[in-house]
């Protein structure tokens, strides 16, 4: 008997080889970008794929042997001891082995940093770095601004093209806000380095990069990471359902795009669900359509659930009538009346709130919610 079809739908994890989706012209421009020194700041809301296009990127870059890529994750980085850590790391694997193929070789490289690091090695051969808690301000600042120098200076030694991305940039405000003076100050001096820097809190990263006042002011070419089009979106949908023995009817197709209104992560969620729900040899219609979305609706229950509790009483009434009528001019008269909603201030407060934390978006026709599925979850929740 053969083994059963596996799904042919992924999310939660960055989406490689096959399972990446589209963005060909999106991907043409950061690799080009890439090649040519350029440095690019990605915006994108969360869970909008920027990762996943940044290691596609990656992966053609290294392979063609064109670029040595770097990449650290500043989530995983919540004070400067770890983000040396995380740098080391990222310099050792990705740039300093590549060129020195010795392990020793390659390690020879921090030695002149203020504070030496603790090499560990794992039984598998994996390699990190540990930077003692407790330094001295100073002393940290210096072994940080010596490492952000390494990757110019091995691409010179070496005469190779290096990039260093920075995943989830805007939390570098986090760590220290006076990290963005050093590091700019170090990278302007870099050209032959391209700087990549993704962000999903589009308020935070604008600040950083279109204030004339901050130190990364129109440092970077800007890449703003929309939706897939819907055109290619639902030849991959089809076509993978096709593939693994199963097919799905056009108005579902349309249907299921319309539900997710194209997030990436939200359209291969509800595919998931829905091939899931769809037996072998079987069309996916309306039917397994709805059964699909009250599964994903149950498995994020627990996320909208919080959402719902963190939500001011005014931000509730407004979340609901943005789930019943999406668009228009919520602060206006006749869409407060529509919807019991308070006076024009407050409405514009609660909406400022929404839109800061990318609930809600600010669409053609008027604001709209963005989180995938919290619209339907709305309209289920006062059934």
């Amino acid at each position: 008997m053969p083994d059963r079809e596996s799904n042919p739908f992924r999310f939660g994890d960055l989406a490689l080889d096959h399972f990446f989706t589209d963005r060909k012209a999106e991907l043409a421009e950061l690799t080009a970008d890439i090649r040519n020194g350029q440095n690019v700041v990605i915006f994108a809301p969360r869970r909008f794929g920027k990762s996943s296009l940044m290691w596609r990127a990656a992966q053609q870059l290294v392979s063609d042997g064109s670029v040595l890529v770097a990449q650290v994750d500043l989530m995983k980085a919540p004070t400067k001891e770890r983000l040396a850590e995380k740098l080391a790391a990222a310099i050792y694997e990705e740039i300093a082995s590549p060129l020195f193929k010795l392990r020793e070789q390659a390690a020879a490289v921090f030695r002149g940093l203020r504070v030496l690091p603790t090499m560990i090695v794992g039984i598998d051969g994996s390699v990190s770095f540990s930077f003692a808690a407790g330094q001295a301000s100073a002393a940290i600042d210096a072994t940080l601004e010596r490492l952000l120098e390494l990757p110019a200076q091995l691409a010179a030694e070496r005469e190779r093209r290096v990039a260093l991305v920075f995943d989830e940039f805007q939390e570098i405000m986090r760590i220290d806000p006076g990290l963005i003076g050093l590091m700019r100050a170090v990278f302007q001096e870099q050209p032959e380095v391209a700087h990549v820097y993704l962000g999903s809190r589009r308020h935070m990263i604008e600040q950083v990069f279109n204030d004339e006042n901050e130190p990364f002011w129109r440092s970077a070419k800007q890449l703003d990471l929309g939706p897939i089009p819907a055109e290619p979106f639902a030849e991959y949908i089809g076509d993978a359902f096709r593939r693994t023995g199963r097919g799905i009817s056009v108005p579902t197709l349309t249907r299921l795009l319309e539900l997710t209104s194209l997030h990436p992560y939200g359209t291969q969620e509800l595919a998931y669900s829905l091939w899931e729900a769809t037996p072998a040899g079987r069309a996916a219609g309306e039917p397994e359509l709805d059964v699909a979305l009250t599964q994903v609706l149950r498995s994020e229950n627990a996320h909208f659930s919080r959402i719902w509790e963190r939500a001011s009483r005014v931000q509730r009434l407004l979340l609901e009538a943005l789930a019943r009528a999406p668009g228009g001019a919520p602060q206006g008269a006749a869409y407060r009346r529509d919807h019991g909603l308070p006076g024009p201030s407050t409405v514009q407060k609660a909406l400022a709130a929404l839109l800061q934390d990318e609930l809600v978006g600010n669409g053609p026709g008027g604001p709209r919610i963005t989180e995938p599925f919290l619209a339907e979850w709305i309209l289920r929740r006062g059934m």
